[in-house]
């Protein structure tokens, strides 16, 4: 099940006197995540890399930031797919030691910092929700709000017309039995209204 976290987790590491800032955060989107890295640089403007890697919303991105190819961004977005991370952004600022670390050592660097940065995060499943909408006969609209109600649906619209016009979202696991409860209870009184009609 994808996870994302619940509030920023950070990493110190010291590697041959090279130092490591790693962060992990929950992010919306690329956007925001560019936003936070241009803010990292504001603070740090002496770093010699600010090195990233996203997961959120189906994008996801892996920067070097003048590191060699594929030794910082893609080591650590690997750390964030393999806990299958969603809505993650993982930032390490590099302050150079003057030693330099190889490529092999590089790769361990970042992905150490991520990790450990992980190892303190408050991580929280993701839970994909269902929009469900519906319209029924004045006299089961009682009936449907209890239905939902127990079945921990959220209501966020009731319109009455000639019916009452329903519309609610939960687990996108508990969804279908939810219908199937409703269809049964309804006596196939209700219309499942689909999209946006």
């Amino acid at each position: 099940m994808p996870q994302s976290i619940a509030t920023p987790a950070h990493s110190e590491l010291l590697i041959k006197k090279s130092r490591f800032l790693g962060c992990v955060q929950p992010v919306a989107d690329r956007v925001q995540a560019q936003k936070i890295v241009a803010e990292l640089w504001a603070q740090h403007p002496n770093a010699s890399h600010v090195c990233w890697a996203l997961m959120a919303g189906g994008h996801s991105a892996a920067v070097d930031d003048g590191e060699p190819s594929g030794t910082a961004g893609r080591p650590m977005l690997e750390v964030l797919r393999h806990q299958d991370l969603e809505g993650v952004l993982a930032t390490v600022v590099r302050y150079y030691g003057g030693i330099p670390l190889g490529a092999g050592g590089l790769v361990r660097a970042y992905t150490d910092s991520v990790a450990k940065a992980l190892l303190t995060a408050q991580k929280v499943p993701i839970i994909r929700l269902r929009m469900l909408r519906c319209t029924v006969p004045y006299a089961l609209e009682g009936l449907l709000r209890r239905e939902t109600e127990m079945a921990g649906a959220t209501l966020h619209q009731v319109l009455h017309g000639d019916l009452v016009d329903l519309a609610f979202s939960l687990p996108d696991d508990h969804a279908e039995a939810l219908v199937a409860r409703l269809n049964e209870a309804c006596s196939g009184r209700i219309a499942w209204i689909e999209g946006d009609e």
